[in-house]
């Protein structure tokens, strides 16, 4: 039976071929259509590589269409608006709307179960307050920064040109310029293209040292100095890790190496270009504060900090043990998730390394407040950060600002394909291309990047006045209730474990984190015990 199709396609070749050669060249016009696929069957009884091919000769070529149009057909026309990951219908929806200054209302009432777990909301206030969203900025910056950054409490989140087109990132820095918040340079470093439209930078280093980097591949410091002194630049981010592959490196090859991509990364054109998954300009946490004080004076004093994803617990307090040895602090800590990610990882590594953001954001809270180093440092997180509750439930966990990355792709078109890493991206935003890139049309796209922006920030402005707030930063973990089952509802200070000021430095056998502290050492990664 499974040869029947074959068979049957190819009796119908047979007859028309026939009927073409006994009566009329007429007939033989349906072997256009029928011939491609007599061919294509004796192609599948022929090759030795694919069994159900050969066992099912063109019928099983269905299998394969099935298996292609599948996610279209789910996130079409099957998945529900609240399902499918990463995001689902109706956070993307909600992105393009804010992105194209579309009112995103809702009619009806809440189409979320209120009383199904990790369902949460803002507590709010009787005497609700209005707001400013222009005054929505921190100063970032510590004793040792002479010139401190008053960055937006909403900004791009690293993603590097490379990963994403020329045409992408010129939306995004020109959408950062006209709403006055940052654009992050990922690790690939500064390209011709974040340089065109004036926004803000932040500049991320990761261990290849993309833009600062020797021929060997190790930190220069002259030519970190030369490109850190440019105006647009107003941060340094040192990347430890990354939410998407943490304890990872990264490879790319030397087709992708373009000239354009060589120039921006200080790389040979052509050749495989390799990030280790570790810096080679410090060892141990306390060279990793020496090095950050270096940075700070080779860029005439901007603020320094660094990202990462939560791994090992001692590693961190080993950090914060060098801080109080060495007494340099960052000017700020971004965490990042393990739910983020714009670009290609492996799966188990996306799925099953790394700690998601909530955790990572009160572990480093509890971290820098049981030292007492809090008030010197402050904390950026990003992870799937989608609308005004994300900024807003964050925050309340003690976040400074927050970053995201993905949303901000969906603000110039991205529609979730999932194709990143393939070069096909279909809307110009992840691609190399230039055919596909110049779909993305940058005057129209920045303004999206920028409405999105402010949209959020406004939404994120109902949250605090509703509270009866005066200012995002008041909001507290009291303020954040969360449902843990259908009968019981705690607020977040309840729930997480918070400690007091100086814990880990009075009393630190007491605290959840007694086992970490003693492994922490401030000469070494390594844990002590």
């Amino acid at each position: 039976m499974r040869y029947v199709p074959f068979v049957a396609i190819a009796s119908v070749a047979i007859l028309f071929l026939c009927l073409g050669t006994l009566f009329s060249a007429d007939w033989l016009w349906p072997l256009i259509l029928v011939g491609p696929l007599v061919a294509l069957g004796v192609w599948d009884l022929a090759q030795p590589h694919h069994t159900l091919m050969r066992l099912y000769p063109v019928s099983a070529h269905f299998r394969w269409f099935c298996e292609w149009l599948r996610p279209y057909m789910r996130e079409y026309l099957l998945d529900s608006d609240h399902q499918g990951r990463p995001f689902s219908h109706n956070q993307r929806a909600l992105v393009y709307r804010r992105a194209k200054n579309v009112e995103s209302v809702q009619a009806f009432g809440t189409e979320l179960d209120p009383y199904s777990p990790r369902y949460e909301w803002i507590n709010h206030s009787i005497q609700g307050r209005k707001q400013d969203v222009e005054s929505y900025r921190i100063r970032i910056g510590g004793e040792f920064c002479t010139k401190p950054y008053s960055a937006s409490v909403f900004n791009i989140s690293a993603m590097s040109f490379g990963s994403l087109s020329g045409n992408a990132i010129q939306a995004l820095n020109m959408g950062a310029k006209m709403g006055g918040f940052y654009h992050d340079t990922g690790e690939g470093g500064i390209s011709r293209y974040h340089l065109m439209h004036g926004g803000d930078l932040v500049w991320e280093i990761g261990t290849g040292y993309f833009g600062c980097r020797t021929p060997e591949g190790r930190f220069d410091e002259a030519k970190f100095a030369e490109r850190a002194a440019h105006d647009q630049v107003k941060m340094i981010e040192v990347k430890l890790s990354q939410g998407a592959k943490p304890g990872q490196g990264g490879l790319l090859p030397g087709p992708k190496v373009t000239p354009e991509i060589a120039e921006t990364r200080g790389v040979p054109v052509g050749r495989d270009v390799h990030s280790p998954p570790s810096h080679s300009a410090f060892s141990t946490p306390v060279e990793l504060m020496q090095w950050i004080a270096r940075l700070r004076e080779l860029s005439q004093g901007k603020p320094v900090g660094f990202k990462l994803c939560i791994g090992h617990r001692w590693e961190f307090l080993a950090i914060t043990k060098a801080m109080l040895k060495t007494g340099i602090t960052p000017d700020f800590i971004v965490i990042d998730g393990a739910e983020g990610g714009t670009g290609a990882a492996p799966a188990e590594l996306s799925n099953h390394v790394g700690t998601p953001l909530r955790e990572g954001l009160i572990f480093v809270v509890n971290a820098l407040a049981g030292t007492n180093l809090r008030d010197r440092i402050r904390i950026g997180v990003a992870g799937k950060v989608v609308d005004g509750h994300d900024l807003a439930a964050n925050l309340a966990l003690g976040a400074d600002w927050c970053n995201a990355a993905r949303t901000f792709m969906f603000s110039l078109g991205c529609v979730q394909t999932k194709k990143c890493h393939t070069d096909r991206c279909p809307t110009g935003v992840a691609t190399q291309d230039p055919w596909r890139q110049a779909g993305l049309v940058v005057a129209d796209k920045a303004p999206r990047a920028h409405q999105f922006h402010r949209n959020t920030l406004v939404a994120l402005s109902q949250f605090v006045g509703a509270a009866g707030l005066s200012d995002p930063w008041q909001l507290r973990p009291h303020h954040l209730r969360v449902r843990l089952d259908r009968n019981q509802v705690q607020s977040a200070d309840l729930v997480y474990d918070f400690l007091p000021a100086g814990a880990l430095l009075d009393a630190p056998n007491e605290t959840i984190y007694s086992r970490w502290w003693k492994m922490a050492e401030a000469e070494s990664f390594a844990p002590a015990c």
